[in-house]
Protein backbone atom coordinates (compact mmCIF):
# COMPACT_ATOMS: atom_id res chain seq x y z
CA UNK A 1 0.00 0.00 0.00
CA UNK A 2 1.35 3.48 -0.93
CA UNK A 3 2.14 6.00 1.76
CA UNK A 4 -0.71 7.90 -0.05
CA UNK A 5 -3.59 5.48 0.59
CA UNK A 6 -2.20 4.99 4.36
CA UNK A 7 -3.12 8.48 4.74
CA UNK A 8 -6.14 8.79 3.09
CA UNK A 9 -7.12 6.10 5.37
CA UNK A 10 -6.03 7.40 8.35
CA UNK A 11 -8.21 10.58 7.62
CA UNK A 12 -11.40 8.21 6.88
CA UNK A 13 -14.43 9.04 8.95
CA UNK A 14 -13.62 6.11 11.28
CA UNK A 15 -10.36 7.14 12.08
CA UNK A 16 -11.39 11.09 12.54
CA UNK A 17 -14.33 9.59 14.83
CA UNK A 18 -12.39 7.83 17.15
CA UNK A 19 -9.73 10.74 16.95
CA UNK A 20 -12.29 13.33 18.31
CA UNK A 21 -13.85 10.55 20.58
CA UNK A 22 -10.18 10.43 22.53
CA UNK A 23 -9.54 14.13 22.29
CA UNK A 24 -12.53 14.56 23.96
CA UNK A 25 -12.41 11.72 26.98
CA UNK A 26 -8.90 13.64 27.26
CA UNK A 27 -10.11 17.09 27.67
CA UNK A 28 -12.56 16.06 29.94
CA UNK A 29 -9.57 13.97 31.65
CA UNK A 30 -8.08 16.65 32.13
CA UNK A 31 -10.62 19.35 33.78
CA UNK A 32 -11.66 16.23 36.10
CA UNK A 33 -7.85 16.58 37.17
CA UNK A 34 -7.83 19.81 38.00
CA UNK A 35 -10.90 21.14 38.93
CA UNK A 36 -11.22 21.45 42.65
CA UNK A 37 -15.47 21.18 43.47
CA UNK A 38 -15.69 17.44 43.14
CA UNK A 39 -13.63 15.10 45.17
CA UNK A 40 -14.62 11.45 43.21
CA UNK A 41 -13.68 13.23 39.44
CA UNK A 42 -9.92 14.84 40.92
CA UNK A 43 -8.96 11.29 41.90
CA UNK A 44 -10.27 9.62 39.44
CA UNK A 45 -10.90 11.80 36.46
CA UNK A 46 -13.56 10.49 33.51
CA UNK A 47 -13.85 6.85 35.28
CA UNK A 48 -15.41 8.96 38.76
CA UNK A 49 -18.32 9.70 36.42
CA UNK A 50 -19.66 6.43 36.03
CA UNK A 51 -20.81 6.86 39.61
CA UNK A 52 -23.13 9.68 38.94
CA UNK A 53 -24.55 8.16 35.50
CA UNK A 54 -26.20 5.25 37.58
CA UNK A 55 -27.36 7.97 40.21
CA UNK A 56 -29.63 8.71 37.65
CA UNK A 57 -30.44 5.69 35.98
CA UNK A 58 -31.08 4.07 39.38
CA UNK A 59 -34.18 5.01 39.61
CA UNK A 60 -35.22 3.82 36.92
CA UNK A 61 -33.26 0.59 37.11
CA UNK A 62 -35.05 -0.23 40.20
CA UNK A 63 -38.50 0.65 39.13
CA UNK A 64 -38.21 -1.68 35.89
CA UNK A 65 -35.77 -4.22 36.68
CA UNK A 66 -34.99 -4.99 40.44
CA UNK A 67 -37.68 -4.55 42.67
CA UNK A 68 -40.48 -6.90 43.56
CA UNK A 69 -43.90 -6.52 42.31
CA UNK A 70 -44.69 -5.18 45.90
CA UNK A 71 -42.36 -3.27 46.61
CA UNK A 72 -41.81 0.10 45.19
CA UNK A 73 -42.53 3.30 46.86
CA UNK A 74 -44.46 5.09 46.85
CA UNK A 75 -46.74 3.14 45.44
CA UNK A 76 -46.01 -0.20 44.23
CA UNK A 77 -45.47 -1.93 40.14
CA UNK A 78 -48.64 -3.46 41.46
CA UNK A 79 -50.74 -1.13 42.72
CA UNK A 80 -49.68 1.12 39.50
CA UNK A 81 -50.30 -1.90 36.81
CA UNK A 82 -54.29 -2.08 38.88
CA UNK A 83 -54.86 1.51 38.02
CA UNK A 84 -53.15 1.54 34.56
CA UNK A 85 -55.01 -1.96 33.26
CA UNK A 86 -58.43 -0.63 34.98
CA UNK A 87 -57.82 2.86 32.83
CA UNK A 88 -57.04 1.17 29.72
CA UNK A 89 -59.77 -1.20 30.15
CA UNK A 90 -57.99 -4.34 30.08
CA UNK A 91 -58.08 -7.27 32.47
CA UNK A 92 -57.32 -6.70 36.53
CA UNK A 93 -58.42 -10.13 37.71
CA UNK A 94 -54.99 -12.02 38.96
CA UNK A 95 -53.95 -15.60 38.51
CA UNK A 96 -52.87 -17.76 41.36
CA UNK A 97 -53.71 -16.75 44.63
CA UNK A 98 -52.54 -13.62 46.37
CA UNK A 99 -48.91 -12.29 46.67
CA UNK A 100 -49.14 -10.56 49.83
CA UNK A 101 -47.93 -12.00 53.36
CA UNK A 102 -51.34 -12.39 55.17
CA UNK A 103 -49.04 -13.31 58.27
CA UNK A 104 -47.28 -9.79 58.17
CA UNK A 105 -48.63 -6.93 60.72
CA UNK A 106 -49.31 -4.27 57.92
CA UNK A 107 -52.29 -6.70 56.60
CA UNK A 108 -55.88 -6.43 56.37
CA UNK A 109 -58.76 -7.70 55.44
CA UNK A 110 -62.79 -7.37 54.99
CA UNK A 111 -64.90 -9.90 57.20
CA UNK A 112 -67.48 -11.17 54.24
CA UNK A 113 -70.95 -12.50 54.67
CA UNK A 114 -72.51 -15.75 54.08
CA UNK A 115 -75.47 -14.47 52.35
CA UNK A 116 -73.83 -11.46 50.13
CA UNK A 117 -75.95 -9.08 49.02
CA UNK A 118 -77.56 -9.91 45.28
CA UNK A 119 -78.16 -6.19 44.22
CA UNK A 120 -75.37 -3.80 45.92
CA UNK A 121 -75.53 -0.15 44.43
CA UNK A 122 -72.87 0.22 41.90
CA UNK A 123 -72.65 4.03 41.82
CA UNK A 124 -73.29 5.19 44.91
CA UNK A 125 -73.85 8.96 45.72
CA UNK A 126 -73.44 11.26 49.00
CA UNK A 127 -75.79 14.10 49.48
CA UNK A 128 -73.19 16.59 50.94
CA UNK A 129 -74.58 19.91 52.23
CA UNK A 130 -76.87 20.43 55.64
CA UNK A 131 -79.91 22.50 56.48
CA UNK A 132 -77.85 25.65 55.98
CA UNK A 133 -76.81 24.65 52.51
CA UNK A 134 -79.55 25.95 49.71
CA UNK A 135 -77.70 23.95 47.00
CA UNK A 136 -76.84 20.50 47.95
CA UNK A 137 -74.43 18.43 45.95
CA UNK A 138 -74.48 14.32 44.99
CA UNK A 139 -71.16 13.25 44.95
CA UNK A 140 -69.68 9.95 44.01
CA UNK A 141 -67.52 7.72 46.69
CA UNK A 142 -64.76 8.46 44.40
CA UNK A 143 -63.47 12.08 42.99
CA UNK A 144 -60.03 13.55 42.00
CA UNK A 145 -58.51 15.38 44.83
CA UNK A 146 -57.27 18.74 45.07
CA UNK A 147 -54.29 19.51 42.10
CA UNK A 148 -53.66 22.78 40.59
CA UNK A 149 -53.27 24.12 37.45
CA UNK A 150 -49.21 25.10 37.43
CA UNK A 151 -48.63 21.82 39.01
CA UNK A 152 -50.17 20.31 36.67
CA UNK A 153 -50.52 20.43 32.87
CA UNK A 154 -53.09 22.23 31.15
CA UNK A 155 -53.28 19.06 29.22
CA UNK A 156 -53.70 17.11 31.93
CA UNK A 157 -56.22 19.22 33.96
CA UNK A 158 -58.53 19.10 30.69
CA UNK A 159 -57.91 14.87 30.88
CA UNK A 160 -59.52 15.17 34.60
CA UNK A 161 -61.92 17.00 34.08
CA UNK A 162 -63.08 15.11 30.52
CA UNK A 163 -63.00 11.93 33.41
CA UNK A 164 -65.07 13.86 35.43
CA UNK A 165 -67.81 14.76 33.22
CA UNK A 166 -67.80 11.28 31.51
CA UNK A 167 -67.91 9.35 34.92
CA UNK A 168 -70.37 11.89 36.74
CA UNK A 169 -67.56 12.72 40.05
CA UNK A 170 -65.99 15.78 40.51
CA UNK A 171 -62.75 17.30 39.71
CA UNK A 172 -60.75 19.65 43.23
CA UNK A 173 -59.45 22.25 41.25
CA UNK A 174 -56.20 22.51 43.86
CA UNK A 175 -55.50 26.09 45.40
CA UNK A 176 -54.56 27.42 41.88
CA UNK A 177 -57.13 28.92 41.35
CA UNK A 178 -60.18 28.09 38.30
CA UNK A 179 -58.13 28.05 35.18
CA UNK A 180 -59.62 27.96 31.66
CA UNK A 181 -58.73 24.01 31.38
CA UNK A 182 -60.73 23.57 34.25
CA UNK A 183 -64.06 25.20 32.42
CA UNK A 184 -63.61 23.81 29.22
CA UNK A 185 -64.97 20.21 29.28
CA UNK A 186 -68.03 21.13 31.87
CA UNK A 187 -67.12 18.50 34.59
CA UNK A 188 -68.32 18.87 38.25
CA UNK A 189 -65.61 21.50 40.05
CA UNK A 190 -64.63 22.02 43.52
CA UNK A 191 -63.03 25.36 43.87
CA UNK A 192 -60.53 25.01 46.54
CA UNK A 193 -59.11 28.42 48.20
CA UNK A 194 -55.90 28.47 49.77
CA UNK A 195 -54.20 30.76 52.05
CA UNK A 196 -52.86 32.55 48.76
CA UNK A 197 -56.54 32.89 47.60
CA UNK A 198 -55.28 32.20 44.29
CA UNK A 199 -58.10 33.66 41.70
CA UNK A 200 -60.31 35.29 44.36
CA UNK A 201 -57.64 37.74 45.74
CA UNK A 202 -56.77 41.70 45.69
CA UNK A 203 -53.16 43.15 44.73
CA UNK A 204 -52.49 42.92 48.65
CA UNK A 205 -52.76 39.14 48.66
CA UNK A 206 -55.76 39.05 51.00
CA UNK A 207 -59.35 37.44 49.93
CA UNK A 208 -61.78 39.52 47.29
CA UNK A 209 -65.62 38.26 47.69
CA UNK A 210 -67.30 40.15 44.74
CA UNK A 211 -63.93 37.79 42.49
CA UNK A 212 -65.00 34.64 44.63
CA UNK A 213 -68.48 35.37 44.62
CA UNK A 214 -68.50 35.80 40.61
CA UNK A 215 -67.10 32.10 39.90
CA UNK A 216 -68.64 30.36 42.64
CA UNK A 217 -71.41 30.98 41.53
CA UNK A 218 -70.74 29.37 37.88
CA UNK A 219 -72.72 26.33 37.09
CA UNK A 220 -69.77 24.26 36.78
CA UNK A 221 -68.75 24.73 40.60
CA UNK A 222 -70.91 22.69 42.81
CA UNK A 223 -69.14 23.16 45.55
CA UNK A 224 -66.28 25.25 47.33
CA UNK A 225 -63.36 24.24 50.22
CA UNK A 226 -61.20 26.18 52.39
CA UNK A 227 -57.59 24.32 52.44
CA UNK A 228 -56.01 24.76 56.00
CA UNK A 229 -53.43 22.00 55.32
CA UNK A 230 -51.94 19.39 52.79
CA UNK A 231 -50.98 16.40 53.61
CA UNK A 232 -46.87 16.48 51.92
CA UNK A 233 -46.48 19.65 53.39
CA UNK A 234 -48.64 20.86 56.83
CA UNK A 235 -48.04 23.88 57.75
CA UNK A 236 -45.82 24.54 55.12
CA UNK A 237 -47.46 26.60 52.49
CA UNK A 238 -45.66 27.22 48.96
CA UNK A 239 -43.92 28.87 46.53
CA UNK A 240 -44.11 28.87 42.46
CA UNK A 241 -40.70 30.44 41.53
CA UNK A 242 -41.13 33.55 38.99
CA UNK A 243 -39.56 31.26 36.16
CA UNK A 244 -42.70 28.93 36.45
CA UNK A 245 -45.35 31.92 37.09
CA UNK A 246 -45.97 32.15 33.25
CA UNK A 247 -48.81 34.69 32.19
CA UNK A 248 -51.30 32.29 31.36
CA UNK A 249 -51.02 31.03 35.27
CA UNK A 250 -50.74 34.53 36.36
CA UNK A 251 -53.93 35.55 34.88
CA UNK A 252 -55.56 32.14 36.57
CA UNK A 253 -54.27 33.38 40.03
CA UNK A 254 -54.52 36.70 39.90
CA UNK A 255 -51.00 37.19 40.64
CA UNK A 256 -48.02 39.22 38.52
CA UNK A 257 -46.83 37.11 36.19
CA UNK A 258 -42.76 36.46 36.18
CA UNK A 259 -42.98 36.75 39.86
CA UNK A 260 -42.73 34.63 42.70
CA UNK A 261 -46.05 33.50 43.55
CA UNK A 262 -46.12 32.57 47.42
CA UNK A 263 -48.57 30.59 49.36
CA UNK A 264 -48.43 31.48 53.52
CA UNK A 265 -48.56 29.31 55.82
CA UNK A 266 -51.27 30.79 57.22
CA UNK A 267 -54.75 32.11 56.28
CA UNK A 268 -55.42 35.98 56.86
CA UNK A 269 -58.75 35.57 57.12
CA UNK A 270 -59.04 34.04 59.68
CA UNK A 271 -57.10 33.36 63.17
CA UNK A 272 -59.33 31.65 65.58
CA UNK A 273 -61.58 28.15 65.22
CA UNK A 274 -64.42 30.42 65.43
CA UNK A 275 -63.49 33.36 62.81
CA UNK A 276 -62.97 30.13 60.53
CA UNK A 277 -66.34 28.93 60.59
CA UNK A 278 -67.50 32.75 60.07
CA UNK A 279 -65.91 32.63 57.21
CA UNK A 280 -66.99 29.42 56.25
CA UNK A 281 -70.53 30.97 56.56
CA UNK A 282 -69.39 33.89 54.38
CA UNK A 283 -68.04 31.62 51.53
CA UNK A 284 -71.29 29.67 51.47
CA UNK A 285 -73.42 32.99 51.28
CA UNK A 286 -71.33 34.43 48.42
CA UNK A 287 -71.60 30.97 46.20
CA UNK A 288 -75.06 31.03 46.36
CA UNK A 289 -75.73 28.54 49.07
CA UNK A 290 -73.30 25.84 47.46
CA UNK A 291 -71.63 23.73 49.87
CA UNK A 292 -68.64 24.69 51.79
CA UNK A 293 -66.13 22.46 53.76
CA UNK A 294 -62.72 22.71 55.11
CA UNK A 295 -59.63 20.67 54.04
CA UNK A 296 -56.75 19.36 56.27
CA UNK A 297 -54.45 17.21 57.36
CA UNK A 298 -54.78 16.20 61.23
CA UNK A 299 -52.53 17.78 63.61
CA UNK A 300 -52.52 18.62 67.26
CA UNK A 301 -55.41 17.20 68.61
CA UNK A 302 -57.06 20.15 70.39
CA UNK A 303 -57.19 22.00 67.17
CA UNK A 304 -59.60 19.43 65.64
CA UNK A 305 -61.83 19.64 68.78
CA UNK A 306 -61.55 23.38 69.09
CA UNK A 307 -63.03 23.67 65.47
CA UNK A 308 -66.01 21.32 66.44
CA UNK A 309 -66.49 23.34 69.36
CA UNK A 310 -66.40 26.42 67.30
CA UNK A 311 -69.29 25.03 65.62
CA UNK A 312 -71.17 24.33 67.94
CA UNK A 313 -70.98 27.96 69.88
CA UNK A 314 -71.45 29.52 66.79
CA UNK A 315 -74.08 27.37 65.52
CA UNK A 316 -72.24 27.68 61.51
CA UNK A 317 -71.49 24.14 60.39
CA UNK A 318 -69.88 23.33 57.08
CA UNK A 319 -70.86 20.69 55.09
CA UNK A 320 -67.99 18.97 54.54
CA UNK A 321 -64.40 18.23 56.05
CA UNK A 322 -61.61 16.32 54.13
CA UNK A 323 -58.71 14.42 55.89
CA UNK A 324 -55.54 14.66 54.22
CA UNK A 325 -53.06 11.68 55.53
CA UNK A 326 -49.38 12.82 56.11
CA UNK A 327 -48.53 10.11 53.25
CA UNK A 328 -50.68 12.61 50.77
CA UNK A 329 -48.40 13.64 47.43
CA UNK A 330 -47.69 16.72 45.85
CA UNK A 331 -44.95 18.45 43.37
CA UNK A 332 -42.45 18.80 45.48
CA UNK A 333 -42.09 19.52 49.21
CA UNK A 334 -39.31 19.16 51.40
CA UNK A 335 -37.83 15.44 51.98
CA UNK A 336 -38.71 16.52 56.19
CA UNK A 337 -42.03 17.36 55.99
CA UNK A 338 -43.45 14.92 54.06
CA UNK A 339 -41.34 11.77 55.81
CA UNK A 340 -41.96 13.09 59.38
CA UNK A 341 -45.02 16.30 59.45
CA UNK A 342 -48.49 15.33 59.46
CA UNK A 343 -50.99 12.43 60.88
CA UNK A 344 -51.18 9.80 58.61
CA UNK A 345 -54.86 9.28 57.38
CA UNK A 346 -56.08 6.50 59.43
CA UNK A 347 -55.26 7.46 62.41
CA UNK A 348 -56.29 11.49 61.07
CA UNK A 349 -59.78 10.03 59.83
CA UNK A 350 -60.65 8.22 63.07
CA UNK A 351 -59.71 11.40 65.09
CA UNK A 352 -61.86 13.73 63.06
CA UNK A 353 -64.48 11.24 63.30
CA UNK A 354 -64.12 11.29 66.96
CA UNK A 355 -64.26 14.41 67.14
CA UNK A 356 -67.68 14.83 64.95
CA UNK A 357 -69.34 12.24 66.44
CA UNK A 358 -68.47 12.90 70.22
CA UNK A 359 -69.60 16.53 69.58
CA UNK A 360 -72.78 15.34 68.16
CA UNK A 361 -72.40 16.91 64.94
CA UNK A 362 -71.66 14.31 62.51
CA UNK A 363 -74.93 14.31 61.11
CA UNK A 364 -74.43 18.03 59.68
CA UNK A 365 -70.99 17.48 58.90
CA UNK A 366 -69.77 14.98 55.75
CA UNK A 367 -66.47 13.50 56.17
CA UNK A 368 -64.28 12.89 53.58
CA UNK A 369 -60.60 11.03 53.16
CA UNK A 370 -57.62 11.73 50.83
CA UNK A 371 -54.78 10.02 50.59
CA UNK A 372 -53.21 7.41 48.81
CA UNK A 373 -56.74 5.70 47.43
CA UNK A 374 -56.30 3.39 44.28
CA UNK A 375 -58.69 0.54 44.69
CA UNK A 376 -61.58 -0.41 45.86
CA UNK A 377 -60.82 -2.27 49.09
CA UNK A 378 -58.97 1.08 50.18
CA UNK A 379 -62.16 2.77 49.94
CA UNK A 380 -63.99 -0.05 51.87
CA UNK A 381 -61.34 0.50 54.84
CA UNK A 382 -61.54 4.36 54.76
CA UNK A 383 -65.30 4.03 54.45
CA UNK A 384 -65.74 1.81 57.31
CA UNK A 385 -63.32 3.67 59.17
CA UNK A 386 -66.13 6.83 59.26
CA UNK A 387 -65.29 8.45 55.71
CA UNK A 388 -68.31 9.34 53.58
CA UNK A 389 -66.59 9.37 50.06
CA UNK A 390 -62.68 9.28 48.84
CA UNK A 391 -60.41 11.91 46.98
CA UNK A 392 -58.06 10.84 45.19
CA UNK A 393 -55.14 12.19 43.43
CA UNK A 394 -51.80 9.99 42.08
CA UNK A 395 -54.46 7.34 41.33
CA UNK A 396 -55.93 9.75 38.72
CA UNK A 397 -52.20 11.07 37.52
CA UNK A 398 -51.89 6.91 36.89
CA UNK A 399 -55.02 6.47 35.26
CA UNK A 400 -53.65 9.44 32.44
CA UNK A 401 -50.44 8.23 31.61
CA UNK A 402 -48.08 8.81 35.01
CA UNK A 403 -45.65 6.63 35.56
CA UNK A 404 -43.95 7.54 39.01
CA UNK A 405 -41.15 9.16 37.24
CA UNK A 406 -40.88 11.29 40.27
CA UNK A 407 -39.61 14.47 38.37
CA UNK A 408 -42.90 16.42 39.03
CA UNK A 409 -40.65 19.15 41.00
CA UNK A 410 -38.20 19.20 38.15
CA UNK A 411 -40.59 20.12 35.11
CA UNK A 412 -39.71 17.26 33.28
CA UNK A 413 -42.27 15.14 33.29
CA UNK A 414 -41.92 12.11 30.54
CA UNK A 415 -45.41 12.21 29.91
CA UNK A 416 -46.88 15.65 29.97
CA UNK A 417 -48.89 15.53 33.53
CA UNK A 418 -46.51 17.77 35.47
CA UNK A 419 -44.44 19.86 33.14
CA UNK A 420 -45.41 23.06 31.64
CA UNK A 421 -43.27 22.39 28.48
CA UNK A 422 -45.68 22.36 25.59
CA UNK A 423 -43.29 19.09 23.69
CA UNK A 424 -43.46 17.09 26.71
CA UNK A 425 -46.98 17.92 26.92
CA UNK A 426 -47.84 16.94 23.21
CA UNK A 427 -48.00 13.33 24.21
CA UNK A 428 -50.77 13.43 26.29
CA UNK A 429 -54.03 13.41 24.32
CA UNK A 430 -56.59 14.81 27.02
CA UNK A 431 -60.14 13.31 25.26
CA UNK A 432 -57.75 9.83 25.16
CA UNK A 433 -56.63 10.05 28.83
CA UNK A 434 -59.69 11.76 29.70
CA UNK A 435 -61.84 8.64 29.13
CA UNK A 436 -59.16 6.46 30.60
CA UNK A 437 -59.93 8.82 34.08
CA UNK A 438 -63.24 7.90 33.50
CA UNK A 439 -62.85 4.10 32.93
CA UNK A 440 -60.63 3.82 36.28
CA UNK A 441 -63.20 5.54 38.45
CA UNK A 442 -65.97 3.17 37.03
CA UNK A 443 -64.14 0.11 37.75
CA UNK A 444 -62.98 1.13 40.99
CA UNK A 445 -66.05 1.73 42.54
CA UNK A 446 -67.35 -1.32 40.95
CA UNK A 447 -64.87 -3.54 42.59
CA UNK A 448 -66.27 -1.26 45.85
CA UNK A 449 -69.80 -2.78 45.37
CA UNK A 450 -68.26 -5.96 44.71
CA UNK A 451 -66.77 -5.82 48.45
CA UNK A 452 -69.78 -4.34 49.77
CA UNK A 453 -71.98 -6.67 48.58
CA UNK A 454 -69.29 -10.00 49.70
CA UNK A 455 -70.02 -8.15 53.55
CA UNK A 456 -73.57 -8.68 52.54
CA UNK A 457 -74.38 -4.88 52.39
CA UNK A 458 -76.24 -2.93 49.78
CA UNK A 459 -74.26 0.49 49.94
CA UNK A 460 -70.90 1.95 51.22
CA UNK A 461 -72.79 3.70 53.93
CA UNK A 462 -73.35 0.61 55.86
CA UNK A 463 -69.67 -0.05 56.52
CA UNK A 464 -69.00 -0.16 60.21
CA UNK A 465 -65.33 -0.64 61.58
CA UNK A 466 -65.71 -4.12 62.71
CA UNK A 467 -66.20 -5.33 58.89
CA UNK A 468 -62.42 -4.84 59.22
CA UNK A 469 -59.59 -6.73 60.38
CA UNK A 470 -56.01 -5.80 61.54
CA UNK A 471 -53.85 -8.43 61.77
CA UNK A 472 -52.00 -7.76 65.30
CA UNK A 473 -48.91 -10.26 65.08
CA UNK A 474 -48.87 -13.49 63.55
CA UNK A 475 -51.06 -15.47 65.60
CA UNK A 476 -53.92 -12.50 66.19
CA UNK A 477 -56.15 -10.90 63.86
CA UNK A 478 -58.40 -7.93 65.28
CA UNK A 479 -61.50 -5.61 64.02
CA UNK A 480 -60.57 -2.00 63.68
CA UNK A 481 -62.93 -1.30 66.41
CA UNK A 482 -60.87 -2.73 68.94
CA UNK A 483 -57.80 -1.64 67.77
CA UNK A 484 -58.89 2.27 67.59
CA UNK A 485 -61.53 4.03 69.66
CA UNK A 486 -64.58 4.94 68.17
CA UNK A 487 -66.43 7.34 70.48
CA UNK A 488 -70.45 7.02 70.39
CA UNK A 489 -72.44 9.69 69.70
CA UNK A 490 -72.24 13.05 72.20
CA UNK A 491 -69.59 11.08 74.27
CA UNK A 492 -67.10 14.18 74.39
CA UNK A 493 -70.36 16.66 75.66
CA UNK A 494 -71.95 13.55 78.37
CA UNK A 495 -69.05 12.67 79.72
CA UNK A 496 -65.42 13.60 77.81
CA UNK A 497 -63.35 12.18 80.83
CA UNK A 498 -64.37 8.74 80.28
CA UNK A 499 -62.79 9.18 77.04
CA UNK A 500 -59.17 8.98 75.93
CA UNK A 501 -59.21 12.75 74.36
CA UNK A 502 -60.24 14.01 78.21
CA UNK A 503 -57.54 16.08 77.93
CA UNK A 504 -57.15 17.11 74.28
CA UNK A 505 -60.95 18.10 74.78
CA UNK A 506 -60.35 20.38 77.83
CA UNK A 507 -57.29 21.81 76.01
CA UNK A 508 -59.97 22.98 72.74
CA UNK A 509 -61.37 26.80 72.55
CA UNK A 510 -63.11 27.89 69.84
CA UNK A 511 -61.77 31.34 70.43
CA UNK A 512 -57.79 30.00 69.85
CA UNK A 513 -56.07 27.32 68.14
CA UNK A 514 -53.39 27.52 71.00
CA UNK A 515 -54.53 24.92 74.29
CA UNK A 516 -55.97 26.59 76.90
CA UNK A 517 -54.09 24.32 79.47
CA UNK A 518 -50.63 22.75 79.81
CA UNK A 519 -50.81 19.35 77.59
CA UNK A 520 -47.41 18.41 79.36
CA UNK A 521 -49.03 18.10 82.86
CA UNK A 522 -52.31 17.18 81.32
CA UNK A 523 -50.76 13.77 79.43
CA UNK A 524 -48.72 13.66 83.07
CA UNK A 525 -52.09 13.34 85.05
CA UNK A 526 -53.30 11.32 82.14
CA UNK A 527 -50.57 8.67 82.68
CA UNK A 528 -51.13 8.73 86.37
CA UNK A 529 -54.50 7.56 86.31
CA UNK A 530 -53.94 5.54 83.35
CA UNK A 531 -56.04 2.01 85.04
CA UNK A 532 -58.72 4.42 85.87
CA UNK A 533 -59.22 5.84 82.37
CA UNK A 534 -58.87 2.90 80.64
CA UNK A 535 -61.72 1.12 82.95
CA UNK A 536 -64.18 4.11 82.05
CA UNK A 537 -63.27 3.73 78.33
CA UNK A 538 -63.81 0.04 78.48
CA UNK A 539 -66.97 0.99 80.02
CA UNK A 540 -68.27 3.41 77.83
CA UNK A 541 -67.32 0.87 74.73
CA UNK A 542 -69.61 -2.03 76.52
Amino acid sequence: MSIAAIGLSFFSPWWLLLLAVSLTVLALGVYDFTQRKWTITRNYPVAGRIRWLFYKLRPFLRAYVVEGDLEGKPFSYEARNLVHARARGETDTHPFGTERDVEAEEYRWINHSIAPARDPDDDPRVIVGNAQCAKPYSASVLNISAMSFGALSGRAIEALNIGAKQGGFFHDSGEGGLSPYHAKHGGDLVWELGSGYFGARDDDGNFDPELFRDQAQEDQVKMTEIKLSQGAKPGHGGLLPAAKVTEEIAKTRKVPAHEDCLSPRGHSAFSTPNEMMEFAARMRDLSGGKPVGLKLCIGQPHEAFAMVKAMRQTGIYPDFIVVDGGEGGTGAAPLELSDHVGMPLIDGLVLMRNALVGAGVKDKVRLAASGKVYSGFGLAHNLALGADWCNAARAFMFSIGCIQAQRCHLGTCPTGVTTQDPGRQRGLVPEVQGERAARFHRKTVEALAEIVAAAGLEHPRDLRPHHIVQRIGVTQGRTVDTVFPFLPENALIDDPGATIYADWWAAADPDTFKPKIDLGAARTRLTHEEPVNQQQQSEARS
